[in-house]
Formats: structure tokens, sequence, C-alpha cells
């Protein structure tokens, strides 16, 4: 392994735990919504980095002839293998160390990692020499800049500036670190690894207790819908997709 592991799932039960004992139906759904905007509707071989258990693979198993899982969590890959069975191939590692060869790719995601990764440069990096020119990657980006952070931060709650560059490692939430990155951060290191940037969308716009408790998750649905695009410029949701291309030489 080639760097330090921030997050070991292995033995977590990620899947009941995270998800279904937790109310995040809402996030699940704008997850999803982002993921249909911005994948391509045909691909060859395609690769969910940091998929987990393949709680997003109905989104892309219809969309390329060949998947891939991809995780640092044995456990949780045999969960997908449980699930999906031949309909995917699960490779575990590194993602520093991708077990990938160069250009194999035509179109891979990621998405709910970058909160794990102290190397933001490097995973970028390995994701650019995966995919094929012309591929596209589909990367959720954990925000520092949201409005409840800027709250906090203006009224003396918290230490950490989201309108300054530098990464937020939030150690309360995870010992080992939890990044999050501003937005003008990360799309610096797509520009330098080589990425041309061609969509964006505002993901979460309402993750919010209080406000699943007044709209209820079918309508804060409905309002994402027409959010993701609408505030993209934006650019203050908890998590932000962006749709990159690796360039044809």
């Amino acid at each position: 392994m080639s760097e330090k592991v921030i997050s070991d799932y292995n033995g977590y039960d990620y899947k009941k735990i995270f998800w279904e004992d937790a109310d995040r139906e809402y996030e699940d759904q704008a997850d999803r919504m982002a993921i249909r905007k911005l994948l391509p509707k045909r691909m060859e071989k395609f690769a969910d980095i940091g998929g987990g258990y393949g709680r997003l693979a109905n989104e892309y198993l219809k969309r390329a002839h060949k998947v891939y899982l991809f995780d640092y969590s044995k456990s949780e890959l045999k969960q997908a293998k449980e699930i999906y069975g031949d309909k995917i191939e699960t490779k575990a590692g590194d993602i520093y160390e991708l077990p990938f060869k160069d250009e194999e790719l035509d179109g891979l995601m990621m998405v709910r990692v970058t909160h794990h990764l102290e190397h933001m440069d490097k995973a970028m990096a390995e994701l650019y020499r995966v995919l094929k020119p012309g591929g596209v990657a589909v990367i959720e980006v954990a925000n520092k800049r949201t409005l409840p952070k800027m709250a906090r931060f203006i009224t003396g709650k918290s230490k950490v500036n989201p309108f300054d560059k530098k990464v937020a490692n939030y150690k309360e939430i995870s010992a080992g670190g939890f990044y999050n990155y501003h937005p003008k951060y990360v799309e610096d290191i797509f520009n330098k690894v080589g990425f041309k940037r061609e969509k964006v969308l505002s993901v979460s716009n309402f993750r919010s207790k209080a406000l699943k408790k007044v709209f209820k998750t079918n309508n804060l649905v409905k309002m994402e819908d027409t959010a993701q695009q609408i505030l993209a410029p934006i650019r203050f949701a908890p998590s932000i997709y962006y749709k990159l291309r690796k360039p044809v030489k």
C-alpha cells in the first residue's frame, strides 16, 4: 500500500447501519439523481471506485458492458457479490495504486469517498491514469464551503474557515481524518492532473433534519431535482458532483 488508509470499513455493516437504519433516503435519491444526469449512457468498461457494497449499482449496470466494483473493504465487496453476483467483478485494493491498467476504463465514478482522502491529488492522478482518452469520470466531492459551515465560522462556533482553499480535516468526526475541500481547491487539482470539466451539479442541497421533518423526503427530492443545476454555480451544497473528461490525445 502506498499511503495510509484513512478509513477501513472491513467488518462494518455500512449498508444497514449508515443507510437502512438512518434517515438517509433523501441523500440516496439525490446521489442517484445526479449520477443519472452525468454518467454516459453507454460504456464498455466501467468502475465504481470506493463503491462499497454497490449501493448505486443499479444506476450504472445497464450502461456498461463490463462493471468493476473497487473498494478497500473486502467485507463490503463480499456483500456486493451476494447482491449482484456475476453482474459485477469486484476488486480490492488501495485507491492510490488502483488495480487497473493504464487507459483501461471508458468510465468511472467515485461517490462519498473524497472525505477519506488525505492525498486528493494522488488519487485524482490514479483515476486519470486508468481512464481512456475521451473517457468520463463522475466525482463527488465533500464540500467545506456550505452555508451551515459559513454560519458556524462567522458566529465563532467553528475555527474552520470555509472561505479559504485550505483542506479542512474534521478530527472530531474521525480521529484518522475526515476531509472537506473547497471547490476551487479540487478544481485546481482537476486542471493540474489534466481533466476537462464538462458539468457541475450541486447535490444534497436540503440535507437537514429540520427540513426533512417539514417537507418530507418526496417533496425534498422534487426540489432537489431543480436545485442541482440552478445552484451549481454557487457550489455551497454538501456534495459537489463533477463530470470530467480525459482529453483525446
